[in-house]
């Protein structure tokens, strides 16, 4: 698509927000309702689409992106109304007599560009919180999960007028057109590297921008952890989607007490997962393609491989695979995996976690296998991350009642639910003083006593 045509899209999309038809919360509930039926009729072919794309099987495929996407809408459906209402808010004493309250407001043409991993839950679940907001919205899914962006692509077409929601499919071509216009709001899901380019050129327009990207999301185990359940959770939050989530540990610093007995769990985990032979377990996904295939096989040090490690290209997969006797030298901790890679790092003391976590970039997600409730409470007050569970992996942003998003490196902003109804909201401090009555104080001539009157107040 030419940038032209993108422009000409926007201008449309402007100019049907400017009508007022986005801001009934009656229209935004019928639009979700929409969206809601067409998913739940069109259930199957989305499930087919992720099985193409990432070898995603029907389970998962719900578990991890429909369901989600479905439980969001069915949240904001609900909440929509609330959400929207004024904020009242306490008047100062010098705005006497008033009320004071915040509106929220959408911010108007929002820009949602997403990625491959989670293509239709990344598209869709802020989809659906800038249309609770009353925003139009261009979507911009990923070239790289082509057969999830047919589906959204009819998704969007059947659902929406283009002048309410548009996609837009594509390259970097398109990816650059469409950070030349003039957005009201962007959200983007992705890389840190693209996120950069993506914050650069909306700060030459002055766009606010969310951004969702990743990290080398630590997993903790103390020696105090409950093992094999660790291992268990271990196991399935990094081997799922093939270890293509954004949130899925990184690596795992373990206590060095305690590491034989985790590895042996955790190869006990995979057989029991995955079977004796992962590459040929049907419900076990794949690398999305051959770029990305070589990159995490290129990360895998035949040497440190206590469990795992083979591969097999023609299908692009790769076995869930296990490294001991990791350094930060190695390659596989030079850069988010994403893959199903999992370096096993040993520490000593509890001063180390903190040195090893805190001297690094901020993670997107931290976790911490422990029953000692103080090292737990220190590790969240000391440690700087985007969200995290204690004793699980990844289950935190399956919940419509908190926000997910990153910090620092690993991004800003936040969405689901409220938080995501407010991140594509501006909320307007708004001053409803009455006409009843006029107090002098504040005009001139200025005098000792309204002097001494305005300091009691102010």
């Amino acid at each position: 698509m030419t940038q032209q045509e993108i422009q000409t899209i926007l201008e449309k999309q402007r100019n049907y927000f400017a009508t007022g038809a986005t801001l009934p919360i009656s229209a935004r509930i019928s639009a979700l309702k929409k969206l809601q039926s067409y998913i739940k009729e069109h259930e199957q072919e989305i499930s087919d689409a992720l099985a193409a794309d990432l070898g995603k099987s029907k389970f998962e495929g719900y578990m991890c992106e429909i369901g989600l996407v479905l439980g969001e809408i069915a949240y904001m459906i609900k909440h929509t109304k609330k959400f929207a209402r004024n904020e009242k808010k306490l008047s100062c004493p010098a705005n006497y007599v008033a009320s004071s309250f915040i509106k929220k407001s959408p911010y108007g043409a929002v820009l949602i560009m997403s990625p491959w991993n989670y293509p239709f839950l990344l598209t869709i679940e802020p989809l659906v919180d800038a249309i609770s907001a009353g925003n139009t919205v261009i979507a911009k899914p990923s070239a790289y999960s082509p057969n999830t962006t047919k589906v959204i692509e009819k998704l969007i077409n059947e659902c929406f007028a283009p002048e309410y929601v548009a996609i837009v499919t594509g390259g970097r071509a398109e990816n650059t057109h469409l950070l030349e216009q003039e957005f009201d709001y962007i959200f983007f899901t992705g890389s840190q590297t693209v996120g950069r380019e993506v914050m650069r050129k909306a700060a030459e327009k002055l766009i606010p921008v969310t951004l969702e990207l990743g990290g080398k999301s630590p997993c903790i185990v103390d020696k105090t952890a409950n093992i094999a359940l660790a291992a268990k959770r271990i196991v399935w939050g990094k081997f799922l989607n093939c270890g293509q989530t954004c949130v899925a540990p990184d690596y795992i610093l373990c206590h060095e007490s305690v590491k034989e007995k985790l590895i042996a769990e955790l190869k006990k985990q995979i057989e029991a997962q995955f079977g004796k032979a992962p590459l040929e377990n049907k419900s076990y996904g794949k690398i999305i393609n051959q770029k990305h295939f070589d990159r995490v096989s290129s990360l895998i040090d035949k040497s440190k491989v206590v469990h795992g490690g083979a591969t097999d290209a023609a299908a692009q997969r790769i076995e869930p695979t296990v490294m001991d006797n990791v350094t930060w030298e190695d390659t596989v901790m030079q850069q988010e995996i994403f893959g199903p890679v999992l370096p096993i790092l040993a520490y000593k003391t509890e001063d180390e976690i903190f040195s090893t976590v805190n001297s690094r970039n901020k993670p997107l997600a931290l976790y911490i296998f422990t029953s000692d409730k103080k090292l737990a409470k220190k590790v969240l007050a000391q440690c700087a991350f985007g969200g995290g569970c204690i004793n699980d992996t990844i289950v935190h942003l399956a919940t419509n009642n908190m926000g997910f998003g990153g910090v620092g490196e690993s991004g800003m902003g936040a969405y689901h639910g409220k938080i995501g109804f407010d991140t594509f909201s501006h909320k307007k401090s708004i001053v409803d003083k009455k006409t009843w009555i006029d107090v002098n104080l504040r005009y001139q001539p200025y005098s000792k006593l309204k002097e001494a009157v305005m300091r009691i107040f102010i």
